[in-house]
């Protein structure tokens, strides 16, 4: 069991699944959302997800026609995203875990947009696009 929260701790949650990857999102949408070079984000299974504490200050926004990410209203920390298409995922901000993870597999996509100013430095694998 995983556990997580928001910058001020009103909204928690916890996942009852292992993290095995994690996606660095390099695309303008995600660097506009986090305010940083990326978006860290990984995979979960909608139905391993629990929202504990919150579920009133969560808030959502459409940032693209089917794509929706969750936010806490009070301290601004992303939680989530949702694609409308894909109801049994969910996207989770993986600097909200409280609970220490080292996933093997780890993964830049949409390098092809990614900051001028930003150097990868790693040899994970990277995708111009989603691969």
């Amino acid at each position: 069991m995983l556990k997580g929260s928001c910058l001020c701790g009103g909204v928690s949650y916890q996942i009852d699944d292992q993290i095995e990857e994690i996606f660095f999102c390099h695309c303008s949408k995600c660097r506009k959302a986090t305010g940083s070079a990326f978006n860290t984000a990984t995979p979960v299974k909608t139905e391993c997800f629990t929202l504990l504490t919150g579920k009133d200050k969560l808030k959502s926004f459409y940032s693209s026609e089917s794509a929706q990410r969750f936010f806490c209203s009070d301290c601004g920390s992303p939680i989530y995203s949702a694609r409308d298409g894909q109801p049994e995922f969910i996207r989770l901000r993986v600097g909200t875990l409280d609970t220490p993870i080292n996933p093997e597999h780890k993964t830049h996509i949409f390098i092809g947009s990614k900051a001028e100013w930003f150097d990868l430095c790693d040899d994970n694998p990277k995708f111009e696009e989603r691969p």
